[in-house]
């Protein structure tokens, strides 16, 4: 699965008016309580991601699979999940359709029980190649590819400029 969703980040016309500082609100449509704000288009991707990937975990936390993302619609982003997050996340999907125990997959992959519970952990920080490998043996791969960075949909950048 693409751990990618749509993403709304649109100005904060509130924190405009009120402040004159440019603000912005997060909003992801398919992962509920996934929201933010951000100071700056640069920092608004920023906290997207990471709001993403606090709500993804989540799921993880209770052993759940997170919706499909959505089509884009017009004014929208996307924001991809951290690659430690998707394989995170990659890896129970296997082991729940593989029927895997964490203790099988501790077995596998010649680790503790604890190793392996630290693995699917979000609040842990795991190596990719651990990620990678526990994949590996689940028959999966993750697959990482670059993009140009989102810009501002146009009604973001029209509002920017009055």
């Amino acid at each position: 699965m693409r751990y990618e969703y749509p993403c709304s980040i649109e100005r904060d016309l509130e924190e405009l008016r009120a402040s004159g500082r440019e603000a912005y609100v997060i909003t992801f449509r398919d992962i509920r309580g996934a929201n933010s704000c951000g100071w700056s288009w640069p920092e608004a991707l920023e906290m997207a991601e990471d709001c993403l990937d606090v709500a993804l975990s989540w799921y993880l936390d209770d052993d759940a699979d997170p919706p499909p993302p959505s089509p884009l619609q017009a004014g929208e982003v996307m924001v991809a999940a951290t690659p430690i997050m998707a394989g995170k996340l990659a890896i129970r999907s296997a082991m729940r359709e593989q029927d895997m125990t964490l203790s099988e997959l501790a077995k596998r992959m010649d680790i503790s029980d604890e190793k392996t519970r630290r693995l699917l952990d979000p609040r842990y920080r795991t190596h990719l190649t651990t990620v990678q490998r526990a994949l590996s043996i689940l028959g999966r791969v993750l697959i990482v590819e670059d993009c140009a960075v989102a810009s501002p949909p146009e009604s973001v950048a029209m509002a920017a400029e009055t």
